[in-house]
């Protein structure tokens, strides 16, 4: 019985891992995105490209299934997290060694980890909102050994004052709770297609979300740019109208205009398409 439990662990994780890393694929394929890499080009970055985001993906999925191992079935406690941390951080080395110093998922490392990590806690047996409850309460834990970083997303926060990554998912990720998750099966219930859907998710996500990548690269003018903007998208219909395609454009040139990409959001939608895959049905309602 024993050895049956433990085969059963193991396929979950390795199917956990396998899910983590399509939906950073699938977010970086998605197309049209403001202002971000897709399937059409490289967005408001010059050292970004699809391939590289892709090859990125691959070299996390060790972590993303070390860590859907290492939380199987076990409580939420300062030692998990501080393992959490340890293999977040090693995945991000792993990262950067692909993409030759490149910063293509810092931010997903953090959002996803916690994640896969929930899941496994769980069981693999959860609704979305358990999963992100759970992994709220790993975000809350301290992690002693994480390194004093100030990094371009924290300079954002304290220079705008508004909360950032860390914030959302010690909060229990509401942007993808209250607003992505929501739209994303409220648009493929009124017959957007699954690109269609996955889009509206993100102007969901984008109409509130103070993303530092924005702040840092545009100020605030950029980041209300974004914000009306996807509302504009999402008023007019959303992706599967006419209207909001047109808004969806216009928002794309205005974002590329103020070289602004919403690299925070895109790390929601990858985030969000994860939770879609996982939990079970029925678990979240427009």
């Amino acid at each position: 019985m024993k050895l049956l439990s433990q085969t059963h662990a193991e396929v979950q994780a390795e199917r956990l891992a396998r899910i983590a890393r399509d939906s950073l694929i699938d977010e970086a394929r998605l197309s049209p995105k403001p202002g971000l890499v897709d399937s059409r080009g490289n967005g408001a970055h010059h050292d970004l490209s699809l391939a590289l985001m892709e090859y990125s993906a691959y070299s996390l999925t060790p972590m993303f299934l070390q860590l859907a191992q290492q939380s199987w079935l076990r409580p939420a406690d300062i030692a998990l997290r501080e393992m959490i941390g340890r293999l977040g951080r090693e995945g991000e080395q792993q990262m950067m060694a692909a993409t030759a110093g490149v910063n293509t998922h810092r931010g997903a490392i953090w959002a996803l980890g916690l994640l896969v990590s929930a899941v496994a806690m769980n069981g693999s047996q959860a609704s979305a909102q358990q999963i992100a409850d759970t992994a709220a309460m790993l975000a809350r834990l301290p992690d002693s050994a994480a390194p004093k970083i100030f990094s371009k997303g924290l300079k954002a926060t304290h220079q705008y004052r508004v909360p950032g990554a860390r914030e959302e998912a010690q909060q229990a990720f509401p942007h993808v709770m209250n607003l992505a998750l929501p739209q994303l099966r409220h648009s493929r219930a009124n017959g957007a297609n699954e690109s269609e859907a996955r889009i509206d998710a993100l102007m969901a996500i984008m109409t509130s979300l103070s993303d530092t990548c924005v702040l840092s690269r545009a100020g605030m003018p950029g980041l209300e740019a974004m914000q009306n903007g996807a509302r504009a998208v999402l008023n007019a219909g959303g992706c599967a109208t006419a209207a909001g395609r047109d808004e969806l454009a216009a928002l794309d040139v205005q974002m590329l205009a103020l070289n602004a990409s919403p690299g925070g959001a895109a790390d929601l939608l990858a985030a969000t398409l994860f939770l879609d895959r996982v939990s079970q049905p029925l678990s979240c309602s427009f």
